[in-house]
């Protein structure tokens, strides 16, 4: 497990964080059960406030990502493999993506509307 965030893209560093997160969670790199470094800890490597660090652990926990367990730390968790959480994922990795290439949302909209009336 490696994140990285780079204090020059347009993208912020909460959001290239989450991202992050939620691709290795996707891609397997990260499974169920894995535990991820404390807020301080990876606030410290990253060279981002605590507050960006708990921040994106508190909306991921929302989210159904990530579950914390007090003393033992922040873990991956399981996901129900739904259809509608597997469609969230790819938009939600799809908004970042756009946002990155700097890509207006109005435009981004417009390819999704586009690929949904082609198919």
């Amino acid at each position: 497990m490696q994140f990285s965030v780079d204090p020059a893209s347009p993208v912020t560093l909460y959001e290239q964080l989450r991202t992050q997160i939620i691709e290795q969670v996707a891609s397997g790199e990260l499974i169920v059960g894995t535990k991820l470094p404390p807020v301080r800890q990876l606030a410290a490597e990253l060279g981002v406030a605590p507050y960006t660090a708990a921040r994106v652990y508190r909306l991921l926990e929302q989210d159904g990502f990530l579950e914390t367990r007090g003393r033992n730390g922040t873990v991956v968790s399981a996901r129900e493999d739904t259809a509608e959480s597997t469609l969230q994922l790819a938009a939600s990795q799809y908004a970042a993506r756009a946002r990155e290439l700097g890509i207006p949302a109005d435009a981004a909209l417009e390819f999704v509307r586009a690929a949904l009336s082609a198919g």
